[in-house]
């Protein structure tokens, strides 16, 4: 009974170090986490696509300890109501910045991971995510960052020429 005592006290206090060990390695924010906490609050946004202009609103918050930049939109595509939501932060083990996107035309998520250029503001991002057909399509974002506005470009797969922009303009 006394061996089954100390294995018992022996096995909690190395679960508290380890329970220690790890909150001490969480990660933090960093100046990467800066870029993205620099696009929080609420924009208005201009969408044009295959010449039709429509609009909506972005809301931008740090959330999940910093770490991550939550983003809500809502707006008009097409003449339908159109929701997006996304997640954002910097990937330090990869050295990108990632970047999750759901919205209300699929049920597969867009993923892509890219590096931001201070000199430009640009952040420039590459990944997968569902075509026109439903299909996995290639995708490139770049987006011009300014304190009052934000500049957005979808391109999608080897396309010179975006396939829709979005102008962001920070709410008063």
């Amino acid at each position: 009974m006394k061996t089954m005592r100390a294995f018992a006290a022996a096995s909690l206090a190395l679960a508290a170090i380890a329970t220690a060990a790890t909150a001490q390695d969480l990660p933090k924010p960093g100046p990467e986490h800066e870029v993205l906490k620099k696009l929080e609050g609420a924009w208005d946004a201009t969408m044009k696509f295959g010449g039709s202009e429509s609009k909506g609103t972005m809301i931008y918050k740090m959330d999940v300890g910093g770490l991550w930049l939550a983003s809500s939109f809502e707006g008009d595509f097409g003449g339908a109501k159109f929701q997006g939501k996304g997640f954002d932060s910097y990937d330090a083990g990869k050295k990108k910045y990632v970047s999750v996107w759901v919205d209300s035309m699929s049920t597969t998520p867009m993923l892509m991971e890219g590096t931001y250029d201070k000199a430009s503001k640009t952040l420039t991002m590459v990944g997968e995510g569902p075509g026109m057909d439903a299909k996995p399509a290639k995708y490139k974002s770049v987006t011009q960052i300014g304190d009052k506005a934000i500049k957005f470009a979808m391109y999608m797969g080897d396309g010179k020429e975006p396939a829709f922009t979005i102008d962001y303009t920070r709410k008063k």
